[in-house]
């Protein structure tokens, strides 16, 4: 799941906490590196992913905390529903659909609705179309490696601070990788490993496709016109331009979460499946620990939301006004006044809750 902001409390939004969500949208790149790097041989059926709804739990222990939850995300413009459709005068409509990128059953399955509009579009969009080569990242990696590695003779056993360095090492060990094998790369791709619940690592290891790349690859067979939202390079250009630091403090504060992401991914799947993209934020601040700096958010804001969430929204436009398109896309990219819904409105679009 994806990546938008939330609003009506913006400011108050943990640095964290948005990497943390933001996770779910480079789990799909880190995907691709998964057998390059791995070694474990575990099977999928041999890792309990665990995890419990927090929002069940809280309803039991907290009702009032949930209720203030609930009070915020209902603020949240746009934030219910995966399925938006698209319509303009003279156009055949279109669809909006938000994803999760995980390979969870609960994700795979599309409602009644959402099956109609995907098996009777024309074009079949996503995010970046070059996931359905599996050699592209390798290609990407080799015509700009500094994308995704330090080409300075920086390490990361160097820049990551000592007191952590053995809890990063354990982490990685436990999915079969060695330090060494990763210790070229930029941060923001271990954070993304390191996050990926141990039940989607075994399951993408075994070729499970996450929800976009498997909607693409269906409609890929069925002689859809198969497009893309995005480049390799424009996601990984995005996350490369922050700051080192900013990456480092980001792993740090995922392998302080560890404990807590099994719940955080059920949870957040829970609410996916109910269409409660606007719970998430609310969420994700009430289990996240009390180390908010705000340093750097405003440029992580802009590049990897804003500047995103438009991006998409003019590639959509020329594809949209040619109709009948089903387009896949996190499902945190959909909410907020700059979410992609709010931004085809804006290009003249009507867009409602399908």
């Amino acid at each position: 799941m994806n990546d938008t902001d939330n609003p009506t409390s913006l400011d108050h939004i943990a640095d964290s906490l948005l990497r943390l969500c933001l996770v779910l949208s480079w789990l799909l790149l880190a995907s691709l590196f998964v057998v390059a790097f791995s070694v474990t041989r575990a099977r999928a059926e041999e890792v309990v992913c665990g995890g419990h709804d927090l929002i069940a739990e809280m309803a039991r222990t907290d009702p009032a905390k949930l209720d203030a939850l609930r009070r915020e995300a209902a603020d949240t413009v746009n934030g219910k529903g995966l399925l938006w459709k698209i319509e303009k005068a003279g156009t055949r409509p279109s669809y909006l659909y938000g994803t999760m990128h995980l390979t969870d059953p609960r994700v795979l399955k599309l409602s009644d609705a959402a099956e109609a509009a995907y098996r009777g579009a024309g074009t079949v969009v996503i995010e970046t179309d070059e996931v359905l080569d599996p050699k592209a990242p390798m290609k990407v990696m080799a015509e700009t490696p500094e994308l995704m590695m330090f080409m300075d003779g920086n390490t990361l056993d160097k820049i990551i601070p000592q007191d952590a360095l053995e809890t990063v090492r354990t982490a990685l060990s436990e999915r079969g990788i060695s330090l060494a094998a990763v210790n070229r790369m930029q941060p923001w791709m271990l954070t993304s490993m390191l996050a990926m619940p141990a039940c989607e690592f075994a399951r993408t290891k075994e070729g499970a496709a996450f929800l976009d790349i498997k909607l693409a690859e269906d409609a890929k067979v069925q002689g859809k016109q198969i497009a893309g939202l995005e480049t390799i390079k424009d996601q990984l250009g995005a996350m490369a331009s922050l700051p080192t630091q900013f990456h480092i403090d980001g792993l740090i504060e995922t392998l302080t979460l560890r404990s807590k992401l099994p719940d955080v991914f059920e949870t957040m799947t829970v609410l996916y499946t109910q269409g409660d993209i606007g719970m998430i934020f609310p969420l994700m601040r009430s289990v996240s620990p009390d180390t908010t700096s705000g340093a750097n958010y405003a440029e992580f804001e802009e590049k990897m939301v804003n500047a995103r969430n438009r991006t998409m929204a003019e590639r959509a436009v020329p594809i949209v006004a040619k109709g009948n398109a089903f387009i896949a896309v996190g499902a945190l990219h959909l909410p907020g006044e700059q979410g992609l819904v709010s931004l085809l409105r804006s290009k003249g679009y009507t867009v409602t809750a399908d």
